[in-house]
């Protein structure tokens, strides 16, 4: 155990985040948490202690590497799942207001048990489809930073996230390394939504964990009222 957690302080640390003994000890619950509860439902194929360290937790802080998260900010994670890369930034930077969103209720109680279990607060548990939310006073065009990974293609991504983007904000796109054919077939939809590509961070999890692109979007005028359309529009008819 001493080894797990020393390996996640030190690529912590590469990411430019110190975390301190509270936090270490809290993704160390987390971890065995999500190893006991995925016995009874499906949260990850992941089920070694480092495993979920390298592709979930130092994965997630990856995104800190992109230079747009202040510890302050508010942030919601689409499409969450297990909590990553939502939760996983949480428990580094407690001063976050983090909002956590679903459609798998069984999820959104598993994420519930492990924020009471690690006394988090500002953290909102969000049960829903993105397309709906979007849409809703306070919600709307309401954050600093929106996150994603593994929910869908950049194309679907930029109608489902950047209407949550307050102007000045942005979206993290949490993506593998073949992305540059999804950049070009999305280029149409993240102007329409008001957005405008940033940057790509490129980057490798260690011991082979696999290689890491988050593309960051920029939200640099409003989304349009009629966006994003209703619930499984965007998957089933993007923008091209």
């Amino acid at each position: 155990m001493e080894n797990v957690r020393a390996f996640l302080n030190n690529e912590a640390l590469k990411c430019g985040i110190s975390l301190d003994d509270e936090a270490i000890d809290r993704f160390m619950a987390y971890k065995d948490m999500l190893i006991e509860w995925n016995e009874h439902i499906n949260l990850t194929s992941i089920t070694d202690d480092m495993g979920i360290v390298i592709k979930h937790f130092i994965d997630s802080l990856l995104c800190y590497s992109t230079g747009v998260i202040r510890p302050d900010a508010r942030i919601i994670d689409i499409g969450t799942g297990a909590g990553f890369p939502g939760l996983a930034l949480k428990i580094a930077f407690p001063s976050l207001k983090v909002c956590l969103m679903d459609s798998v209720q069984k999820k959104l109680n598993f994420l519930d048990n492990v924020i009471k279990a690690l006394s988090l607060e500002d953290v909102e548990l969000i049960w829903g489809r993105a397309e709906d939310y979007a849409c809703k006073k306070g919600y709307r065009e309401a954050f600093d930073v929106v996150t994603a990974r593994a929910v869908a293609s950049l194309l679907v991504l930029a109608e489902y996230c950047l209407p949550f983007a307050k102007l000045g904000g942005h979206v993290l796109c949490m993506k593998g390394p073949d992305v540059d054919g999804e950049l070009v077939k999305a280029d149409k939809a993240i102007k329409l939504m008001g957005g405008r590509l940033g940057d790509v961070l490129r980057a490798e999890l260690p011991m082979s964990g696999g290689d890491r692109r988050i593309v960051v979007l920029d939200k640099v005028t409003r989304t349009p009222a009629a966006y994003p359309r209703r619930a499984g529009i965007p998957s089933k008819k993007p923008i091209i």
